[in-house]
């Protein structure tokens, strides 16, 4: 065996070294990553790049091979990312301070663009965690709370991945979906917004009653007036039925049985009881 070194040591070193050259220059790139080719730091080509519905085992993935020493691989995750933003306070139309907490789902289409503008997804999320936060805070802040409640929700979500997008686009990503986990009020808002409400519909109760007895008075009016023409008209046709009528009411007032017991002593002939007579 020793022999066998000393004669053939160099070919053996030699034969090792470039097994390690071949091994070093074949990679394995599989089917959920991207992989950017960077020679001496600059990027050089894509291997298994994103293309929007492609079927498996037409992509591009499997063994590849690159200059040893010379370039690289950076590999990038084809898979849909997480973006998740720190809670923030935002305020609404309706001045309420709402406790959000929202997160985006993005994706590298553009792996080159990505490695030279951000250098790594890593670097991508730090730099579009600061935007996703400003742009809800503008969006929401146009809307109302109670519009988060209701279907304006997805178009304000809508709106929100719009505008995350045009930014992302600058990094080499793509937005797929921007999602609220949460949106609460502040601890002790909810029983100030719950009193304001209490205090609108009070007042609202106290407008329509208002308005209800406004009505009413309006009507018992109109009512009056309308049975008093009435009376005045019947009585004009007949001043005899108007005296009866007004002697009836005078009966009626005075004879009926009051509270004290009132008693009345009158003589037969006296004229007020002329009605009791009969014609």
């Amino acid at each position: 065996m020793n022999t066998l070194w000393q004669n053939y040591k160099a070919p053996i070193v030699a034969a090792v070294a470039l097994l390690i050259v071949l091994l070093s220059s074949v990679i394995m790139v599989p089917e959920e990553e991207q992989a950017v080719v960077l020679r001496f730091g600059e990027p050089v080509r894509v291997i298994n790049r994103y293309r929007p519905n492609v079927a498996y085992g037409s992509t591009g993935a499997g063994l590849s091979l690159r200059i040893p020493f010379a370039e690289r691989v950076m590999r990038i995750d084809k898979r849909l990312l997480s973006l998740d933003m720190q809670p923030q306070q935002v305020l609404s139309t309706d001045q309420l301070r709402l406790n959000v907490d929202a997160y985006a789902r993005f994706r590298v289409i553009d792996p080159v663009k990505m490695v030279r503008t951000a250098g790594s997804p890593e670097r991508v999320q730090e730099q579009l965690e600061p935007i996703l936060t400003s742009v809800l805070r503008q969006e929401l802040g146009k809307r109302t709370f109670r519009s988060l409640l209701t279907a304006e929700r997805g178009q304000a979500m809508e709106n929100i991945r719009r505008g995350l997008d045009n930014e992302a686009r600058e990094y080499g990503a793509q937005i797929v979906d921007v999602r609220i986990k949460r949106a609460d009020l502040p601890e002790g808002a909810l029983e100030s917004a719950f009193s304001r409400m209490q205090a609108a519909r009070e007042q609202e109760s106290t407008t329509i009653r208002a308005q209800g007895q406004k009505q009413a008075q309006i009507t018992r009016a109109d009512a009056e007036a309308q049975a008093a023409k009435t009376y005045a008209d019947s009585f004009g046709k007949d001043p005899q039925f108007y005296d009866f009528y007004r002697a009836m009411q005078s009966y009626d007032y005075a004879f009926a049985e009051g509270e004290a017991g009132t008693t009345i002593v009158l003589s037969p002939d006296n004229s007020y009881l002329k009605e009791f007579k009969g014609p």
